[in-house]
């Protein structure tokens, strides 16, 4: 039996409940960046024993992860017989503060947080920056060596090349161009950029990890009736169909 874990987002994530397959067992590492997963936990950050300001429990889990750096311990202990990298939360800026990095997610910014000492003044890293661009290469390089310099060695790895989608469905079916993109309220997107990025990053992670299997569905299109809402990755169950038919050629 397969033990599977998901380094990515909820794209790969959705495809149990989509394909209602029994997600018990499954370690699932979001709303992180790889450069910030290899970083140093952040001095002096105090999480609250209730997730704050109305965020979900899981949603908080994956702020504390990210800040404490615990994610990677919890891989190795998971012992998975697959890790499923997926690209798409790295769509975040980071944050540089005190010799460290964190992910300036969405659930990071609500959480009432960036007010702690312990990241109150952080300095910003654009994600389509030179800066970021540097840190996630060298961040990928590391994942490699992690992979290969521990129990995670005899895992299968798997690369989910996903993208960004043009268009999206309607519930009569019909077929509309996305405009006026944003990562949160007054944080705009640009989806070719962001495209672009992805293609840059997965042809880095495959370079660095040639072993790693492939999947991957052409031409995406996003779905108004996904169970989180419409956005460029919440895709038409046609989609998550083909990328969990290839997952279990995979042995997943």
């Amino acid at each position: 039996m397969s033990r599977v874990a998901v380094i990515g987002s909820c794209i790969t994530r959705d495809l149990w409940s989509v394909t209602g397959e029994d997600a018990a067992g499954l370690l699932y590492v979001a709303r992180t960046s790889l450069p910030s997963l290899f970083a140093p936990p952040v001095a002096g950050f105090q999480p609250a024993p209730e997730p704050p300001n109305g965020l979900k429990r899981h949603q908080h889990n994956a702020v504390v992860d990210d800040l404490t750096k615990r994610a990677l311990a919890m891989l190795v202990t998971h012992r998975p017989t697959h890790i499923i990298f997926d690209f798409i939360d790295e769509r975040f800026d980071l944050l540089g503060t005190h010799g460290t990095l964190a992910t300036h997610s969405w659930e990071l910014e609500v959480s009432g947080y960036l007010s702690q000492p312990a990241l109150s003044g952080a300095t910003p890293i654009a994600r389509h920056s030179a800066a970021c661009e540097s840190l996630w290469l060298e961040a990928v390089g590391e994942m490699a060596a992690y992979l290969q310099g521990t129990p995670l060695r005899d895992a299968v790895v798997i690369l989910h090349r996903a993208r960004w989608a043009d268009s999206w469905r309607d519930p009569e079916g019909g077929v509309h161009d996305f405009r006026g993109v944003e990562l949160w309220s007054g944080r705009p997107a640009d989806i070719g950029q962001h495209n672009a990025l992805l293609e840059r990053y997965q042809t880095a992670f495959c370079e660095a990890i040639p072993h790693a299997v492939q999947v991957s569905a052409p031409a995406p299109l996003a779905d108004a009736t996904h169970r989180w809402g419409l956005s460029p990755f919440h895709y038409t169950d046609e989609y998550y169909g083909e990328i969990w038919s290839q997952l279990r050629e995979a042995g997943v």
